[in-house]
Parts: C-alpha cells; structure tokens; sequence
C-alpha cells in the first residue's frame, strides 16, 4: 500500500466495470486532471481497466492505461492502490471487493445493492486492514450527501430523512401529472428516452430506493437495517385520477423513501422507514423536485433542515461522486493513514439492530381511491366500515364522469389523522362490502415533509 511521501509519484488507481459510468470516471480523470492534482498536490491517473468486453469502442482514449479483461491481475498489479468497482450485482462485486481489501487496496463503488445486503461484511473487512471503502456514488449520483451526513452533520442527532431516491420513478410521476396519461404510457415513454430501464422493476417497485435509504438510515440513526426489512411499494397502480385529486386537495404524489427516529417516553428510540407513494404538500421543497432529479431533506437536532438537491443518476454525475471519493481516499494514503471517520458515520461497535416502529404507534392522514358500485347505501357502508375502526373522514369525493366499464364509481375519501393499525384493519373491513369492486388505492400523506 502506498504511504506519505511515495504519492510523489502519484496515485494509481484501476477500474473494474467498464461501462457508462466507468467511461465518465475515467474523462473525470483526463479532463479535470489539472485541478485535481491542485487539490491533491500529487497526480491521480488511472492505470489499468478489466472489463470482460475489449472489443467495445468507449469513444475516449485509453493511451498509457492498460485494457483487458483480467480483474484478478487488476487487483494484484502494484501500480493499483485504490480498486473501483463498477461492474454491479451481488455475489461478483463482493467477491472482487473483498479479493482487493485482502490484497492492501482501498475501494470506491457506485453499488448500492451490494452494500444494502452485504456492506457490514465489506466495512468489516475494511476496517480490521486499515483501508477505506467509498461509496459516495451509491445514494444519489452526483449529490454530496453521504458525505453531508458523515462529517457535516456529524455533531447532530438526526431527527428525519425524506427522499426522492430515484429519478426513474420521479420522472414518471412528474409525466403522469403533467399529461394526465397512464403508468404503462408514461414508462414507455422513459424507457425511449433513457430514463427507464428496459427492465424497471428495481425502479418502479421501489427496490432501488429501498436499497438507498438502507445506507442512509444506518449512516443517520446507526440502525443495522438491510432494504429487505424496509416496507417497499412501487408506482404501479397509480391512476391519473389520483394525480387529479391530489392537486385538489394540495397535494403532489411522490414516491418517498422515509427514516424517522421515534423516542419514547422512557428515552428509547425506535425507527420508522419505509418506501411509497406519498403525498406532500405541493408548497413544499421536495414537492418541487421534477423530472429525473433527486432530492433529500435531512433535519438534525441542532441544524434543522438540510436540503440535497441534484442529478441523481447519468455518466458524469455519478462519475463526480466516485472520483471525489478516489480523492478523498488518496489525501489518506498521503498522510499516511485510513480516513478520520467510519465510512457509515458511527462507529461499527455503534451500529446495531434498532426496533422499528409499530403500527399502532403510527398515525396520519390518508387517501383512499375505492371502485364502488353506484347503489343505495354504497357510501353510507364505506363509511361504517371506516368509523368502525375509528378512521375519521375529512372528506369525500365522488366522481361520476370516471364511471368504469363495469359500472363502478370511483369514490375518494380524505381521512383524518388515523393509527396505521386501524386503517389497516379499515380496509380488511371494506374488502369485504360486495359494493368495493376493486383492490382499494392507499396514499399515505406525509405533511411534515
């Protein structure tokens, strides 16, 4: 590993994954070389590539770096001091990044899936070698915001965090409402232009933004959580109709991913976290953040809000976030030692499992879109099967002119301020009123956003 004064020379760093963003690393590197060497006071060059396609014209230079395909020579190759790992997945990636930290290297990674699911593994092995793993490009792209948590509000208990994680599924929402076309229209559309996946399930089911709101809620509540334990739902199953009503009521539908710390009476805290439709007010910053853009809202006990805002995703501004942790790490290989703070925030004999927060323990407003059969009576049961589980309603709307095929009338109900566990059990009831035709519409409202 190199040290202290042998950076003269520069550090060297090798890229696994040559693909679209591994191409933006390495013009980070060619273009900005001049003021990053500024910055670090010793050059940062990259040196060696493995990708198992060779044969593939990126469209850059690849002078005086060496190409193939040999990731095992990559990681072995003295020249490497810091490990980029960019080829995505799960078993592969960990495989490589444990080969590396085994071998001496620092790491960086864009892979938020990876560290969601095996990243206590990864940070384990990295703090017992004194190495640094970076991942800056796993939550947001090109926003600075792991690194916000980390050290600039380091002196912060963090209250909340409210994120709009994935730009996919932000700029169908943001489409939907603007044109008043359905789901399947609108993601064809992203999908031509780029923005989508030809696979989208990771994005329009939530996934990907499960997997980033892992990280954050560990780095701000220390809380040992993976993405499988965090309540997931996806965009599918929106109608227009909801975005009709939502602007009504004042409101805009975004699909957020949500940390919050819960302290009792008795001083122990517990976590709420989930990902979903949400709606917040449209007066609100996060209400604002169009298209593919990210956004993230932390508040800290002694701050208040903070607001991250930018592109969440893309070839550079992915590419920005991986180089400023290759940077990062290199100034510690310059002086000679691993990184000031632990890479998740806290420190590891700090992070452990936290008890998340019981339904019963939650309360808020919610929007119901039921499908009901225009028949005497039909309301006044909706309305029973609610007030017997005690969920107010604030208000109601009945839209005639959306009439289904099959008759049904879409009924809005607003509710009051209502225990999850009683909604939950709300619509057990009203699952069971022959008048309800369809699979009742949830969207919980997040007013405090």
């Amino acid at each position: 590993m190199v040290m202290g004064a042998q950076t003269r020379g520069g550090v060297g760093v090798g890229l696994i994954g040559f693909g679209t963003i591994g191409r933006g690393v390495v013009k980070v590197l060619r273009e900005n070389a001049a003021v990053i060497e500024k910055r670090l006071g010793f050059p940062l060059s990259m040196v060696r590539i493995a990708d198992l396609d060779v044969t593939t014209d990126r469209g850059i230079p690849l002078d005086g770096i060496q190409f193939d395909a040999d990731a095992k020579g990559l990681i072995a190759d003295p020249r490497v001091h810091i490990v980029i790992e960019l080829i995505g997945g799960y078993d592969v990636p960990r495989r490589l990044i444990l080969e590396a930290i085994t071998a001496g290297k620092h790491v960086t990674t864009a892979n938020k899936a990876l560290l969601a699911l095996h990243g206590k593994e990864i940070f384990s092995a990295a703090a017992k070698a004194g190495l640094d793993v970076g991942f800056e490009a796993s939550v947001c792209g090109g926003i600075p915001l792991l690194r916000s948590l980390r050290e600039g509000l380091a002196a912060n208990q963090i209250e909340s965090v409210f994120g709009i994680l994935n730009g996919t599924t932000n700029f169908v929402l943001t489409q939907m409402e603007a044109t008043g076309e359905d789901f399947d229209i609108v993601l064809k559309r992203a999908q031509e232009l780029g923005y989508a996946e030809a696979d989208p399930t990771f994005d329009v089911e939530g996934i990907d933004a499960a997997h980033k709101l892992a990280l954050l809620t560990t780095m701000a509540f220390g809380a040992e959580i993976t993405f499988k334990e965090i309540p997931t739902e996806g965009i599918r199953g929106l109608l227009p109709l909801d975005f009709e009503l939502a602007a009504e009521f004042g409101y805009r539908i975004k699909l957020l991913g949500v940390a919050k710390s819960h302290r009792g009476a008795n001083g122990t805290e517990s976590i709420e976290v989930h990902v979903r439709p949400t709606m917040i007010p449209a007066s609100s910053l996060l209400a604002k953040v169009d298209g593919a853009m990210n956004a993230v809202v932390v508040r800290g006990n002694a701050v208040g809000p903070t607001l991250y805002y930018g592109a969440g995703a893309g070839e550079m501004p992915t590419a920005s976030a991986v180089v400023s942790d290759l940077m990062e790490i290199a100034r510690e290989i310059a002086r000679g030692g691993r990184g000031p703070v632990s890479p998740m925030s806290y420190l590891a004999e700090h992070i452990g499992p936290r008890p998340l927060v019981a339904d019963d323990e939650l309360t808020g407003r919610a929007y119901l879109r039921l499908f009901v059969q225009d028949r005497p009576g039909a309301l006044g049961r909706i309305t029973s099967a609610l007030g017997a589980e005690g969920v107010g309603i604030a208000s109601v709307v009945q839209r005639e002119e959306a009439v289904t095929a099959g008759g049904a009338v879409p009924v809005i109900v607003l509710t009051h301020p209502s225990s999850q566990a009683g909604l939950r059990r709300a619509l057990d009831r009203l699952r069971e009123l022959a008048d309800v035709v369809e699979e009742p519409k949830v969207i919980e409202i997040e007013e405090g956003v």
